[in-house]
């Protein structure tokens, strides 16, 4: 299989949080069109800085379309199978024309925090925030998403909780864990995801603390001393993110943050591209129930394409032309505003099913709540 590089450039903008709640800082890289002839070794390659006047005159009344990536667990602007979607998208060929950005989880791709707390499954703040900005400064732009694994959980987590206000046209979920506390058990069934998978993943988190431990050692629920012994990824969830947000287990973290109810409240197109044979995100979790509920939700499962993979002899990845092809057509050729018009005018009712009910399921009723 060849190998390949593929050069996207970014400039950086470091945002404030506006939530209270969720203080900090989080970085957005955008992709530029003119690559830099600087280098800046805080950054990730190909990533510098907006300077002030640059960002000034960031605003366009263009109506380009434009993708939100959000990457997977401790990744960043720089992944390669990201890449491999974006370049074709804001490239000068037939299925370019786009603009991008991706929304850095915090303390991710060398960015920096200012408060105790990194991300969690369901870390939403962040993408609305951007969301609301963008629509604000591009006011004629087509606004889409696309998740890739922990990015695909909290995209359709965004999607669920926004429901008919989704700013968003349509999205993407690849390789989306669904189900967060099946998919830990599955890896803590076989000796590959318990040492390879759920050890890679937690040595990739506990590096993440210790990069910032200046700040999170500022929160007095988390002990350090136990989160330097972590090895697996569950560990990591037990020892830092249920003593961050509360969670009494990391299993009542997986349950809350798990994105398989929020499907049913997915208001806008979704296409979900999985592999039956993910060894992280695992079929099992799928929930295709929900998802066969709902229909505004497509779901594709191949047989084979691993965790974000689907390699081709070429050195392409297989998932990039769907993907491309179906951003395309809701960008171009389906219109979505008048989709949103026959919903709303009862053509989503005439999908319901039976008599009205006396209960009603609130599928985004979350049980963790901010104390006031």
């Amino acid at each position: 299989m060849k190998s390949y590089d593929i050069p996207i450039h970014y400039k950086r903008r470091i945002f404030e949080a506006e939530d209270p709640t969720f203080k900090g800082i989080y970085a957005v890289d955008f992709v530029s069109h003119v690559p830099s002839t600087e280098s800046d070794t805080t950054l990730p390659p190909r990533t510098t800085y907006f300077t002030d006047e640059e960002f000034d005159e960031i605003g366009s009344d263009d109506d380009k379309p434009m993708l939100i990536t959000l990457h997977g667990l401790s990744g960043g602007s720089y992944e390669i199978y990201l890449r491999h979607v974006l370049a074709p998208l804001v490239g000068s060929g037939e299925d370019g024309g786009w603009e991008a950005c991706v929304i850095n989880s915090r303390g991710c791709a060398m960015s920096k925090i200012t408060s105790s707390v990194l991300y969690n499954a369901r870390a939403t703040w962040d993408i609305r925030q951007t969301v609301k900005w963008l629509r604000k400064m591009f006011p004629n732009r087509k606004l889409f998403a696309i998740g890739y694994s922990l990015g695909a959980n909290i995209l359709t987590n965004y999607l669920g909780e926004e429901g008919d206000q989704c700013l968003l046209e349509a999205a993407v979920v690849l390789s989306n864990p669904w189900a967060l506390e099946v998919s830990s058990v599955a890896l803590q069934r076989t000796w590959l995801g318990m040492h390879v998978y759920m050890t890679v993943m937690g040595t990739n988190m506990r590096k993440l603390v210790d990069q910032h431990e200046d700040q999170i050692s500022k929160n007095t629920r988390i002990d350090l001393d136990r989160v330097r012994k972590v090895k697996y990824l569950y560990e990591f969830d037990r020892e830092v993110q249920g003593p961050t947000w509360g969670y009494p287990t990391e299993n009542a973290y997986y349950r809350d943050a798990s994105c398989t109810d929020s499907v049913l409240s997915v208001k806008i197109p979704l296409f979900a591209i999985h592999a039956k044979d993910d060894p992280i995100a695992v079929n099992e979790a799928i929930p295709y129930g929900e998802i066969k509920a709902n229909p505004n939700i497509v779901l594709c499962v191949t047989s084979l394409g691993g965790h974000l993979s689907w390699f081709q002899s070429s050195g392409d990845r297989w998932f990039v032309k769907p993907i491309v092809n179906f951003l395309n057509k809701m960008a171009r050729e389906v219109d979505l505003e008048e989709s949103r018009k026959m919903k709303a005018d009862g053509w989503a009712e005439l999908l319901q099913l039976g008599p009205p009910s006396p209960f009603t399921f609130a599928p985004m009723r979350r049980k963790l709540h901010v104390v006031e």
